[in-house]
């Protein structure tokens, strides 16, 4: 499976931006999905997690009610919105797929990465 990843860019803070993810490959659909993010000088985190069928999400505190995770397995496609952003979100973001549906939260146990979009948000 290849993945890339589109959408960052530069937003004011309070704004919104759906990052995209799209996948290559016939067996997209059953793989648990998640988006990371990586801050400069940070260590790379889970931001939103989503099962293979999209019945089971989950989100790190810090974006819990701002952000959205979907996908749609027919475009095999995966999709992050995201509202009310703020400055401390500014970061690289990834799409990963976990070929073995583990669950995970670390990046180590993601199989396929995307190749990160840039998301600015100014104050």
């Amino acid at each position: 499976v290849q993945l890339q990843a589109s959408g960052g860019g530069l937003v004011q803070a309070g704004g919104s931006l759906r990052l995209s993810c799209a996948a290559s490959g016939p067996t997209f659909s059953n793989y648990d999905m998640a988006w990371f993010r990586q801050a400069p000088g940070k260590e790379r985190e889970i931001v939103a997690h989503i099962s293979w069928s999209g019945g089971r999400t989950y989100y790190a505190d810090s974006v819990k009610g701002r952000f959205t995770i979907s996908r749609d397995n027919a475009k095999n496609a995966v999709y992050l919105q995201m509202h009310s952003l703020k400055p401390e979100d500014t970061a690289v973001y990834y799409c990963a797929g976990d070929s073995g549906n583990t669950r995970s939260r670390s990046y180590y146990d993601y199989d396929y990465w995307g190749q990160g979009t840039l998301v600015t948000v100014s104050s």
